[in-house]
């Protein structure tokens, strides 16, 4: 069965079920000598994709000023010029960096930062509001998000922002920011979320999804074989990033995906289609955001709305199948969430 659009927690904001993720598009950027972005990237191919995914129904783009140092917001703003109403933009705010130079130089938690980086990236989105601005430092105590809470409604109030949120992966957290409208949060088929899930669920947020496809791992194009490049954050992965090391698939993943293949793609859809509907089939609250860089890569995601959750069968099928493996994944040493890096400190 079709699934087609989703609420956005509590603002009431309709948006496509599955949205864009936009941090590929900004090309190269880096921490130090970290890389932080996913390699070069045709611009004009990126402006093709976005509004490839207009046209197949995908109304929900997700990206954050730090991406590519603001170059993803330009190239967004860029494909959305003329079609901005046809868009539900999200975008984050805490990280740091130098456009000139693309590199990442640090955070700031202040309500003086805040309201700089909400103008900022509206003149790089070129746009009048965003609809969904979210706090990108992930672990920032509690005491110092609540402290920003009042600068979110002050945009809100002035029509800046529609409607605010928090990325991460700590419940406590989520938990507690506010009247916000959504949490984003890591969530696929090999990494479960069930204590974001449940506070989605008390507080009426909408789940918004990253890490679906597990950085590509879920396409299926990977082998063990499969050597990323070093100007790819994959290929030089850092500490947070755990479905790489050493520039290749980390094989323990490598052996779940081969663990869920069958069930997923067993009424015919490929691979990453088979784990979007996971997580439609995981929470009616769920909105996943996989990213893409090509036309090629959204018409195969976008094609997966179409299809729906997965069948009841299925899901408790591939629930079955990786019933084990998930719970060695959760252990506190497999890293259920992101821990506060030592370098770099940049999460997408």
């Amino acid at each position: 069965m079709a699934v087609t659009t989703r609420t956005l927690g509590r603002s009431g904001i309709q948006v496509s079920a599955l949205g864009m993720g936009c941090w590929a598009i900004g090309g190269p950027w880096a921490e130090g000598t970290q890389p932080l972005g996913w390699g070069a990237v045709d611009d004009d191919e990126s402006v093709r994709t976005v509004r490839r995914a207009l046209d197949l129904g995908v109304t929900l783009f997700d990206t954050a000023d730090t991406y590519g140092a603001g170059h993803s917001e330009r190239v967004l703003g860029r494909a959305l010029a003329g079609r901005r109403d046809e868009a539900v933009i999200a975008t984050k705010w805490g990280y740091t960096f130098d456009e000139a130079s693309r590199q990442a130089t640090g955070e700031d938690a202040s309500p003086a930062y805040l309201r700089r980086a909400v103008t900022d990236s509206l003149r790089r989105l070129g746009t009048d509001r965003i609809d969904l601005y979210q706090l990108h430092l992930a672990d920032l105590s509690v005491p110092r998000a609540q402290g920003l809470i009042g600068g979110c409604e002050d945009l809100v109030a002035e029509g800046l922002i529609r409607a605010y949120g928090w990325s991460t992966d700590r419940a406590d957290r989520a938990t507690a920011f506010g009247h916000a409208t959504a949490v984003q949060h890591t969530l696929s088929v090999l990494r479960d979320a069930p204590e974001l899930l449940a506070v989605c669920d008390k507080y009426d947020l909408a789940s918004v999804n990253r890490g679906p496809l597990s950085m590509g791992l879920l396409t299926g194009k990977y082998t063990a074989a499969s050597t990323l490049p070093h100007d790819d954050v994959r290929g030089l992965a850092p500490g947070w990033l755990e479905w790489f090391r050493g520039g290749r698939p980390a094989p323990e993943w490598l052996r779940r995906v081969g663990a869920v293949r069958a069930a997923l793609t067993a009424d015919g859809r490929t691979l990453a289609q088979g784990a979007l509907g996971w997580i439609w089939a995981r929470s009616g609250r769920t909105i996943p955001i996989p990213g893409c860089r090509t036309v090629a890569q959204i018409e195969e995601n976008a094609a997966a709305l179409h299809r729906g959750p997965l069948p009841a069968d299925q899901f408790v099928e591939v629930e079955r199948q990786l019933a084990a493996l998930r719970t060695a994944a959760l252990r506190d040493a497999d890293r259920p969430h992101w821990p506060p890096p030592t370098h770099p400190t940049v999460h997408p």
